[in-house]
């Protein structure tokens, strides 16, 4: 491929501003990594390599959110607190099935887990009007919640793409928050998820130097852009927007 035949800097060029609108698209609502991946799959980067790069060099994405929505943020410390282990044992359960078994087999069902991520959100209204009866203190809910953050730190540490919207289906379902305050919540706990994946990553090396040091500069940047725009987006726009890329993100998947 043409790509492939760029010098060394015309490529972190290229994964620099891959990087930057990736880091829109997570400052939004998510599916940022499928910005990066691909790119860096073009660039002729292998794809277990392509894979945990882009993990790691997507966590500063959300750092524009979590500064911007710390208002909302900061009410909830005590439940963001008790899901981290929910968080760090699942991105920890997802990096090692990455690590130890063939890509191809849990690649099957990641259009699945988005497909049915969006679907989730795009219910959740007329769920919760439907679950207006049960108290948002019940034990099931709670448990949904710990094991809904747990499976898709999972996914998180395997792949990862389409997460905030799978965290932002499980949120809305399992938590009586305005939309601001699952935004804010949602930047928190992907943060959470990537780091502990990148942790992992870094240990276990296979990361592309030149292109985790472009995307950490151009994911950062394009986060607080993210975060910009959906402050002023209303919340019927934010769910729209959110559900549209959930399915395009499938689409591209499948």
């Amino acid at each position: 491929m043409f790509a492939t035949t760029l010098s060394l800097s015309w490529r972190t060029v290229l994964v620099l501003l891959a990087g930057l609108a990736g880091g829109v698209a997570n400052g939004i609502a998510g599916g940022g990594s499928f910005v990066v991946f691909p790119t860096l799959l073009a660039l002729g980067v292998a794809p277990l390599a392509a894979n945990v790069s882009t993990t790691v060099g997507v966590t500063p994405s959300y750092a524009g959110g979590i500064h911007r929505f710390r208002a909302q943020i900061r009410p909830h410390r005590r439940l963001l607190v008790a899901l981290v282990p929910s968080c760090a044992v699942g991105a920890g359960v997802g990096c090692a099935l990455l690590l130890a078994f063939p890509a191809t087999t849990f690649r099957l069902i990641v259009p699945w887990l988005v497909a049915v991520g969006t679907l989730l959100f795009a219910l959740a209204p007329m769920i919760t009007r439907r679950l207006a009866h049960i108290d948002h203190s019940h034990p099931a809910r709670r448990w949904f919640l710990h094991a809904g953050v747990f499976a898709i730190a999972i996914y998180g540490g395997y792949f990862g793409a389409g997460l905030g919207i799978l965290l932002l289906a499980v949120m809305a379902i399992s938590l009586p928050f305005e939309m601001a305050e699952l935004q804010g919540l949602r930047y928190v706990l992907s943060t959470i998820i990537n780091l502990a994946a990148a942790a992992v990553f870094i240990l276990r090396g296979h990361l592309v130097g030149y292109a985790v040091g472009a995307l950490l500069v151009g994911t950062l940047m394009g986060g607080w852009v993210g975060g910009w725009m959906v402050q002023r987006l209303s919340t019927r726009a934010v769910r729209l927007l959110i559900v549209s890329i959930g399915v395009a993100t499938t689409i591209h998947l499948a």
